[in-house]
């Protein structure tokens, strides 16, 4: 196809990987390995790349990869996930993201999956094309020396150490047991399983080589960073299936007494902090988005997930980017949803960013409608709606693709 200025936008090529590759790395400031290589061409599909060009030169690229995303009730949906999206700095302004994304989205259509999902390096590009962030989690320090865990908090045990053989052969089982059960984790392929033990050098970020902690429910993988009074536990992956395996790892971190810190992303509502006779020690440095949602089929998506209440609504969703907008009746009975078009007049209005941002169950509908971006015929509704997507397991992003 033909975007604006003459810039051509195609599916890749085999041919096409080295050019893919420089605007990868130019786009987000890093050489990559040999290893990156390999895990790139092993996730990615040539004919699910999208390449522009200006004279015949690449001038940017994106893609969608097949994944499995667990959403609230534990079914697994097909999803596509939106990666490798860069364009080159000679062209910024110029409509190509827009031009890649309209051939990509079609390309992710014609697959038919309800959902397509990315991680965003910046939060003000995706809302305009009906992406909204559907997980939230904090990084989070804490000074280790002074932790001490209150007298009534869990104390499990079952966590030793092993080195990165034994954890290649465990931590896939029991990522793929959390996986099933968490809204928002994906499916992990075994080609991002051999990157990560493969530890390349180049990613370590100055630290060491990674660690870990293994429990029957769940693991901790960390590196060392600093030394003397700066050294620093960094968490690079806590997975916990259970509380108690959680507990149990939260306090092996805690015992690393030659460190003075441990840092970590975890979800908001933590227990972490609650298990600490001194709550203030848990210091969050920022909250995050990780995955972002674009609903492609409004009724499939909302059939699938289970529900926290009853409901009985008349939704519309407005896409102005593409054509999965509606009107849609939305009835829930017993946790389960049929959703059909209607003509009927609607009791919510909503964007399908916001509509993408509900989904998991991370953020609440008042917030939004707050903000304006949610309008309701009364309160009631509102609450109603609001109630109807609870989770009771929070929304995580499994692995950054």
């Amino acid at each position: 196809m033909t975007s604006p200025a003459g810039i051509q936008v195609r599916t890749a090529t085999d041919s096409d990987w080295p050019a893919i590759e420089l605007l990868d790395s130019v786009a987000f400031g890093y050489h990559p390995t040999e290893e990156d290589r390999t895990l790139g061409r092993a996730l990615m599909r040539t004919e699910e790349v999208v390449l522009a060009t200006d004279d015949g030169v690449p001038i940017g690229v994106a893609a969608h990869l097949p994944l499995k995303v667990t959403v609230p009730g534990g079914r697994q949906l097909p999803v596509r996930g939106v990666s490798w999206v860069s364009v080159a700095p000679t062209h910024r302004r110029r409509g190509v993201l827009r031009a890649m994304f309209a051939h990509l989205h079609a390309g992710i259509a014609a697959t038919g999956t309800p959902l397509s999902a990315l991680t965003a390096s910046e939060a003000g590009i995706y809302g305009r094309f009906g992406y909204g962030p559907a997980t939230v989690a904090s990084d989070v320090t804490l000074d280790r020396r002074f932790a001490r865990f209150r007298g009534d908090a869990p104390d499990p045990g079952g966590v030793r150490a092993v080195d990165a053989t034994s954890a290649a052969l465990q931590l896939p089982e029991i990522y793929d047991r959390w996986r099933r059960i968490t809204p928002g984790a994906q499916a992990r392929p075994k080609p991002h399983w051999d990157y990560t033990f493969a530890d390349p050098e180049a990613n370590r970020r100055g630290g060491s080589a990674l660690f870990f902690l293994l429990h029957p429910d769940g693991y901790a993988m960390f590196r060392r960073r600093g030394d003397d009074d700066t050294r620093t536990a960094v968490v690079e992956e806590l997975v916990a299936v259970t509380d108690g395996a959680r507990a149990a790892l939260w306090r092996a971190l805690c015992g690393l007494d030659l460190m003075a810190h441990v840092e970590a992303t975890v979800q908001v509502d933590d227990p972490l902090r609650l298990m600490l006779t001194d709550s203030r020690l848990l210091r969050t440095s920022r909250v995050v988005d990780d995955l972002w949602l674009r609903i492609m089929d409004v009724p499939a998506a909302l059939e699938a997930r289970t529900y926290a209440a009853d409901l009985d609504t008349v939704v519309e969703v407005r896409d102005p980017y593409l054509d999965a907008g509606g009107t849609f009746t939305l009835t829930v009975r017993d946790g389960r949803a049929q959703c059909r078009p209607t003509d009927a007049s609607p009791r919510i209005s909503l964007d399908l960013d916001v509509l993408g941002s509900l989904y998991l169950g991370a953020h609440r509908l008042r917030p939004f409608a707050a903000a304006g971006r949610v309008r309701a015929a009364s309160d009631r509704d509102l609450a109603r709606f609001d109630s109807a997507f609870v989770s009771d397991r929070p929304a995580v992003l499994g692995w950054g693709f």
